[in-house]
């Protein structure tokens, strides 16, 4: 038992290196099992092909982001009940740095997702990050565009504000390597894409416009 566990051990530490250095594609499994001093049988046995190897290395931090991702998300439309909770923005800071220290945490493992998976079926999961936001974003939109009367925002606006908020994230794990530093330039990202997107919403309102809309709109809801 001991000694399966350190083979597989081995086996998915001469896998991150190989993936890291030639992408999934380029990765030769040969390679692999040479350099953790095993045969290609002991890698059958632990690993249906060099796409559940891959898998093995990245699935879990994904679906972790993911579930972290849900999170927040679901909190954002339970505030979408209020204006007050609307025009919160304080979960949006904390979640950004949560999500920054969880893809640092496992950095080599979403630098592969980011940047050497393509041929494998995690070559699109930024899109379904894209995707998952645009989404959640269209009903958040509609929503705070009936609060204030403000005209419905197009499609491509959306897609374009989700894009460049998950693209925010790839860009700081793909050249900043130290956290610390990724923190720092996160936060004013967050700040930058808060007034953009209220900006984007509300017409060219400001954001404090946006608010005493959104204020007078709902006491009057409750007369």
């Amino acid at each position: 038992m001991k000694n399966d566990r350190e083979t597989r051990a081995k086996l998915l530490a001469s896998a991150k290196a190989e993936f890291l250095e030639k992408g999934y594609m380029q990765a030769s499994l040969r390679n692999i099992c040479k350099n953790a001093g095993v045969t290609t049988g002991a890698l059958y046995f632990f690993f249906q092909d060099k796409e559940d190897l891959f898998a093995s290395l990245v699935e879990e931090p994904l679906h972790g982001l993911y579930e972290l991702m849900k999170a927040h998300y679901s909190l954002e439309i339970g505030n979408l009940e209020s204006a007050d909770g609307m025009l919160d923005n304080s979960d949006d800071m904390e979640t950004a740095r949560g999500a920054i220290h969880y893809m640092y945490q496992y950095y080599d493992e979403f630098l592969l997702l980011l940047t050497k998976a393509q041929g494998s079926r995690y070559e699109a999961c930024v899109d379904q990050f894209v995707s998952i936001t645009e989404r959640h974003y269209r009903v958040v939109a509609d929503q705070f565009a009936n609060m204030i009367h403000a005209p419905r925002i197009e499609d491509y606006i959306v897609h374009w504000v989700s894009h460049m908020q998950i693209d925010s994230f790839v860009h700081l794990l793909t050249h900043v390597e130290s956290e610390e530093e990724a923190l720092r330039y996160i936060e004013v990202t967050v700040k930058y894409l808060i007034t953009g997107w209220f900006g984007a919403i509300g017409g060219g309102k400001s954001l404090q416009e946006i608010a005493k809309d959104a204020m007078t709109e709902e006491s009057n809801r409750k007369k």
